[in-house]
């Protein structure tokens, strides 16, 4: 039976991941800040055929709080086979440039939390195998003034779990752990409620069909979700500093 323990599971990401186990009769153990969310969600992913579904509540900005986190979920839940690192925050990139505490709160919610907490379940996970998905952002390619806040972060958490993935893969163990990551683009949820819509935009079903789908395959790798972003963002990365010094993005 799969075991599978998601962070940030009221996200509407994380969420349809989750449904996607529950209908496997999986067991999870979700974690969120929000008790009622929570378990309105645990009821739902019951009725759809979960096995057990488990939670615990945490504050993610707690990023020195994640060991005992981890610790709660070993000795309740057990060492999961698959986890979803699926957290994290859109902040409002004119007021982080001109308020520090907020970009802290920025920085350390959307890269040192997530990137400890991957940390630590590789150690917790590595002797028996299995996967570990992190959310970054294709925001985190290339630096540019509309969002260097949270594409920094998400560069960041990128880079972490591709060094991450290198190290394990260094190991030699016969039952490997992978480590997925995942660049999602434009994705419509109530982090995005304000944007306007077209047709870059991707459904969070869709979205968690292509997590699941790494996290079954169980190898380290990278996917842009939906899978063009990975030539947008090629382009991107190739334009001379100088042309994008002359762009609004």
């Amino acid at each position: 039976m799969t075991s599978v323990a998601i962070f940030g599971a009221s996200s509407a990401i994380a969420e349809q991941v989750a449904r996607l186990y529950a209908a496997q009769e999986a067991r999870l153990f979700l974690v969120g800040r929000d008790p009622v969310k929570l378990e309105a969600i645990a009821a739902d992913l019951r009725a759809r055929g979960a096995e057990l579904v488990d939670s615990e509540i945490f504050d993610f900005e707690k990023a020195d709080g994640t060991g005992a986190l981890l610790d709660a979920m070993r000795t309740r839940f057990g060492i999961p086979d698959k986890a979803l690192i699926a957290y994290g925050t859109l902040p409002d990139q004119a007021s982080c440039a001109t308020n520090d505490a907020l970009a802290r709160r920025a920085l350390e919610l959307n890269f040192l939390s997530p990137a400890l907490l991957l940390q630590g379940l590789a150690r917790l996970m590595e002797a028996g195998g299995g996967a570990i998905a992190a959310i970054g952002s294709v925001a985190g390619d290339r630096g540019r003034a509309s969002n260097y806040i949270y594409g920094s972060a998400k560069g960041g958490l990128g880079l972490f779990a591709q060094g991450l993935a290198h190290a394990l893969a260094r190991g030699g163990r016969a039952k490997p752990l992978g480590i997925v990551l995942v660049k999602p683009g434009f994705v419509d949820t109530p982090m995005t409620a304000a944007f306007p819509k077209g047709p870059l935009w991707a459904a969070p079903a869709d979205v968690a069909g292509e997590i699941h789908a790494a996290l079954e395959h169980g190898r380290s790798t990278i996917i842009y979700t939906p899978w063009f972003w990975r030539f947008i963002l090629l382009i991107i990365r190739l334009l001379p500093q100088p042309v994008i010094h002359r762009t609004k993005l």
